[in-house]
């Protein structure tokens, strides 16, 4: 059994990027997407410096924990959604829209597509290379889905949610094509709108999200999705919005389905019913054992149980481990710590 992580990881606090993680959120944070170019320019000549030292310091903690598939962190992104939209033509970060988002759960001014979305340079690339010059393990790139993209910015050009999604997915797979020429075979596109919306993940989103990974030639390169079911705007959160907890069953055949290779969900801060697994018949699961959002600590006991419970319906082969989602509400020693408890209980097996 292999370990990984999913993306964001906390921040250094000397590189000054507001972010999800470190912003207020609600009504108090109205415009997610208004600092960060500003931020960027106040770094200067040093903003290509500071991000490679704080790359290297989170993928030298990842290494150190044990973890086998990494990630830089998505330490340039002031959010995992909008540092890609900021590269697709048709997304208008200046024309914002007021707009209620995550199926009620978050009200702010966000940017608008006022064209056809369309690719336009190369960037990932740029971030994959340097991360992986600087690892010896294998770095995983992150990408946002079609589905919650569109959920994530204001819309006054598309007539049509799918129509809208199949774009999107056009624009997504030009830069995992690229990608893949460059040599990155972790490639990960986000879909947490899956458990919010598991009809529209029928209809549309699963055909949408295959798009995103059309026409690959490197049979090598692994085809993942992660589908988290809620997250928290502060560390320790409890009553934060949840997905339905049949989701992950609602769309778990589709997925075995479709052309990704590994599904990603969480596990620990909400147990589920395991039972859905074994509709994973092609499809490795990614399993979240840790939770990102408390500073309780797990045990080994307690992940090795829900190890132990997944085992029931998936073969070990089929089965990597992993946090629920990103790490970025966590302080760094804790997430270490963590990590490292996570591996030990793996190690197990």
């Amino acid at each position: 059994m292999i370990t990984t992580v999913i993306g964001a990881y906390p921040k250094p606090n000397y590189l000054k990027i507001t972010d999800w993680f470190n912003a207020k959120g609600g009504t108090d944070n109205p415009n997610p997407t208004k600092f960060y170019t500003k931020e960027i320019k106040k770094m200067g000549d040093k903003v290509e410096e500071l991000f490679f030292k704080a790359a290297k310091e989170i993928i030298d903690d990842q290494i150190d924990c044990g973890i086998d598939i990494i990630t830089d962190g998505e330490i340039r992104r002031e959010n995992y959604i909008h540092y890609h939209c900021r590269q697709i033509k048709g997304i208008d970060f200046n024309n914002l829209t007021e707009k209620i988002a995550r199926t009620g759960n978050y009200k702010c001014w966000l940017p608008t597509i006022v064209s056809k979305v369309e690719a336009t340079d190369p960037f990932l690339v740029h971030d994959w290379k340097i991360s992986q010059n600087m690892s010896s393990k294998p770095v995983k790139i992150t990408l946002p889905g079609p589905m919650t993209i569109a959920d994530t910015i204001a819309n006054k050009y598309y007539k049509a949610e799918d129509k809208m999604g199949f774009d999107l997915a056009e624009v997504l797979n030009v830069e995992i094509k690229r990608l893949e020429k460059a040599g990155c075979k972790y490639i990960q596109v986000d879909e947490p709108l899956f458990a919010r919306k598991p009809q529209q993940a029928i209809d549309f989103g699963i055909d949408n999200l295959s798009k995103c990974f059309e026409g690959l030639e490197n049979n090598e390169t692994e085809k993942i999705t992660h589908i988290c079911c809620g997250y928290p705007d502060k560390l320790d959160a409890i009553n934060y919005p949840k997905a339905p907890l049949n989701s992950y069953k609602k769309i778990s055949k589709a997925l075995d389905n479709s052309i990704i290779d590994s599904v990603s969900i969480e596990d620990a801060h909400r147990y589920n019913n395991l039972e859905f697994l074994s509709d994973y018949t092609n499809t490795k699961i990614i399993l979240g054992l840790i939770k990102i959002a408390s500073s309780k600590e797990e045990s080994i006991k307690e992940i090795s149980y829900r190890i132990d419970e997944a085992l029931k319906f998936i073969p070990k082969e089929k089965l990597i481990a992993a946090p629920d989602c990103g790490l970025g509400h966590l302080p760094r020693k804790l997430v270490k710590k963590k990590l490292k408890t996570m591996v030990k209980a793996v190690k197990q097996y």
